[in-house]
């Protein structure tokens, strides 16, 4: 692959993450380690719209098992050519192939059917696998110890994406999809699984309020980890975790029924946080 292409491929990689909330947690590394989480944010990015696209279930899944063949290509040393940037992060960093799987398997979760009221171990194992595998290669960019590092991204992981399932619920049930789990609805006394409905019950808020402290705990624990940890390493983890909460705080302000006006981190607060730790 000549300079040129790879110069675009990771101006495309850049692009796809400066629209998330984790952008200036990226922005505040050195550029090695800035320029390796924008390819993973990319290729997150990209296998998740494979699993959120209007197409046939069919293609869905085909073009997740395309991407499995590019991972197995990519470390047998023969990378696509839209790759090559990716291949190198996962030289420089030391990124596990089963990490780079298990985002696609959680992707293909989605894909394969609407997920609705999951039990706690199959919500558990959707969270691993979105969230904490991507975490698990953040964290060796970040050069975090391999033991810390895995805990940190369990944690976090979860605590992120239990967040992001609290803050979705409308937009989610729009499509078909209820990730509150059996076990919240059923405290709460909501027999329904069809999302729509789910989303409209009084109840709600209930099973909500359970999934906002098992979010909770998870924070919790994942500070500890980051108070305990090289101050260098968990800057930008401390920076996800931050704005998160400060979302997951919100909502919890703001309760759980309708309409709920959707939750953000103010721009300017966003860069507070950012601007304190990248000078830490």
């Amino acid at each position: 692959m000549n300079v040129s292409a790879a110069l675009d491929n990771a101006s495309v990689a850049a692009t796809r993450a400066s629209g998330s909330n984790f952008y200036l947690a990226m922005r505040i590394l050195p550029k090695a380690q800035r320029e390796a989480m924008y390819e993973i944010y990319s290729f997150c990015r990209l296998v998740d719209d494979i699993a959120d696209n209007e197409g046939p279930r069919p293609e869905r899944l085909a073009a997740l098992e395309h991407w499995r063949r590019d991972i197995d290509s990519m470390y047998a040393g023969a990378p696509p050519a839209s790759l090559s940037n990716l291949a190198r992060a996962v030289r420089q960093f030391g990124l596990r192939k089963d990490d780079f799987l298990a985002v696609i398997d959680g992707m293909e979760m989605d894909a394969r059917e609407d997920i609705r009221a999951p039990d706690f171990s199959a919500l558990d194992l959707y969270c691993d696998r979105v969230a904490s595998a991507v975490g698990r290669l953040s964290v060796r960019v970040f050069g975090m110890d391999e033991e810390s590092g895995r805990k940190l991204a369990h944690h976090l992981g979860r605590a992120l994406q239990l967040t992001n399932i609290l803050r979705d619920i409308d937009e989610d049930a729009a499509i078909g999809r209820l990730y509150l789990p059996q076990e919240a609805l059923s405290l709460a006394g909501i027999q329904s699984r069809d999302p729509q409905a789910v989303a409209g019950h009084p109840n709600l808020a209930v099973a909500c309020n359970m999934v906002v402290q098992r979010a909770r705990e998870h924070f919790e624990k994942a500070e500890a980890i980051m108070a305990r940890s090289p101050r260098h390493a968990v800057r930008a983890p401390r920076i996800m975790g931050l704005a998160y909460r400060r979302i997951l705080d919100g909502m919890s302000a703001r309760g759980f029924n309708p309409p709920r006006e959707r939750v953000r981190v103010n721009k300017i607060h966003l860069l507070g946080i950012a601007l304190r730790h990248a000078f830490i």
